[in-house]
């Protein structure tokens, strides 16, 4: 039987910092508001010119140096990313030629903020079925790029970065499941306008069918694995709201301090936000080899998913 195992994870981020603080300055918000009602603090902000390839490669070199390969074992890069360079070519090819892998084959996915979830469930069963044995896949976005600067109900919320694993096939069980869903009917609630190449959201309905939702799919990733909530050592949530993100714990009967929470350093980060706060853990000392970790997310669509992984 094979299984696919994380081998490393890797992250990168702009260096420009945007406080709560410096958009105070920019519409008419404060500190006060967004850290009670997101738990954001600051967050990460694209240079001029600084591209989701630039971010997608930082991530990817940091992981593969964890893993202890190289871009010549690859043999697959999957990047979740709602906010490419552009339509064509893809991240994923942009950074095959950047790494100098010639005919790796290598594709982006759409699925919003479950972008990494989708993508580590296409890898996971990629390895498992033999057609791979060695996957990069990355979450790189710059949210910056899409957003209203005026309007404080979504430009107070997102940042940029990337955020990458190492998959690769194993004799022992990594990846235990992975349970991806979507359903359009909500699409109304939260989308990308290409008109005014800004977010378009309903915060209050998003909020209230985003904590629904993970619930249920919290329950339906234990009762698929026949596992108690006191199986889970760590519970990794998309960071786009720490309300949301905690409620998830306490579903799980999870203390705060097992669960890995960035979005007050990082905010909502889109399909890169998993896999930083997974990097985060690891880097951190926090997340040990053995432990098993839930991994859900919530996005636009609506979509949504989980992993359980035996890290």
């Amino acid at each position: 039987m094979v299984y696919s195992r994380i081998a490393g994870t890797g992250s990168f981020l702009p260096e420009k910092v945007l406080t709560n603080a410096d958009l105070e300055k920019m519409v008419d918000t404060s500190d006060a508001w967004i850290q009670e009602r997101t738990g954001i603090r600051e967050r990460r902000i694209v240079a001029d010119g600084e591209t989701t390839t630039d971010l997608a490669a930082g991530a990817l070199e940091n992981a593969l140096a964890a893993a202890g390969r190289s871009a010549s074992d690859l043999d697959l890069i999957i990047v979740a990313t709602c906010t490419p360079d552009s339509l064509f070519p893809s991240t994923a090819v942009r950074l095959q030629r950047r790494f100098g892998i010639s005919t790796l084959p290598g594709l982006d996915l759409n699925a919003a903020c479950s972008g990494f979830i989708y993508g580590l469930s296409i890898a996971d069963n990629m390895i498992r079925a033999g057609s791979n044995r060695c996957i990069a896949v990355i979450g790189a976005e710059r949210m910056s790029t899409i957003l209203d600067w005026n309007d404080r109900g979504t430009c107070v919320l997102f940042g940029d970065g990337a955020g990458a694993v190492i998959l690769e096939a194993a004799e022992t069980q990594g990846v235990i499941s992975t349970h991806i869903h979507a359903d359009g009917k909500h699409e109304d609630l939260l989308y990308h306008d290409m008109a005014q190449n800004a977010v378009i959201m309903q915060g209050n309905e998003v909020f209230k069918v985003a904590v629904r939702t993970l619930e249920r799919i919290v329950d339906q990733t234990l009762d698929a694995n026949g596992l108690e909530k006191t199986a889970v050592d760590w519970l990794i949530p998309h960071q786009a709201n720490l309300r949301i993100m905690l409620a998830t714990a306490r579903r799980l009967g999870l203390a705060e301090d097992r669960v890995i929470v960035t979005v007050d350093t990082h905010g909502n980060t889109s399909a890169a936000s998993i896999p930083l706060a997974l990097d985060h853990g690891v880097r951190s000392g926090a997340i040990q080899r053995g432990e098993t970790l839930l991994m859900e997310s919530f996005g636009a669509g609506f979509t949504w998913g989980s992993a359980l992984v035996k890290y």
